[in-house]
C-alpha cells in the first residue's frame, strides 16, 4: 500500500469520470499538455520509472485555463487525482 488516500470515483467531480471516459477511448484531448509524460518530481506517488505515469487535465467549470485538477494514470492502470495540482493525491478506486 502506498500511504495514499483512497477515493471512490462516486465521491469526486462528475468531470474525473469524463476525463477517464476520453483517456479510455483514446479521443482527442482539450489540452495539448493531456497526455504527457508525469514526472513524479514531487515523489508523492509510488517510484516509477520515467514515463511510467502520464497527466490529463480535469476541467474545473467556469476556469478560463486548466486550472489544478489533474488525473494521472499509470501504466498498470493506477489512477491518482489531484484537486490542487500535484500538492495531493487521492487513488481513484
Amino acid at each position: 500500500m502506498s500511504g495514499i488516500p483512497q477515493v471512490n470515483i462516486n465521491q469526486l467531480p462528475p468531470e474525473v469520470q469524463t476525463t477517464i471516459n476520453l483517456i479510455s477511448i483514446g479521443s482527442p484531448y482539450p489540452h495539448s499538455k493531456d497526455g504527457i509524460v508525469f514526472k513524479n518530481l514531487e515523489g508523492l506517488l509510488p517510484p516509477q520509472t520515467r514515463g511510467y505515469y502520464k497527466e490529463y487535465t480535469v476541467p474545473t467549470p467556469g476556469a478560463t485555463d486548466r486550472g489544478t485538477r489533474r488525473l494521472v494514470i499509470g501504466q498498470n492502470g493506477e489512477i491518482y487525482y489531484t484537486a490542487d495540482h500535484y500538492i495531493t493525491f487521492q487513488e481513484v478506486i
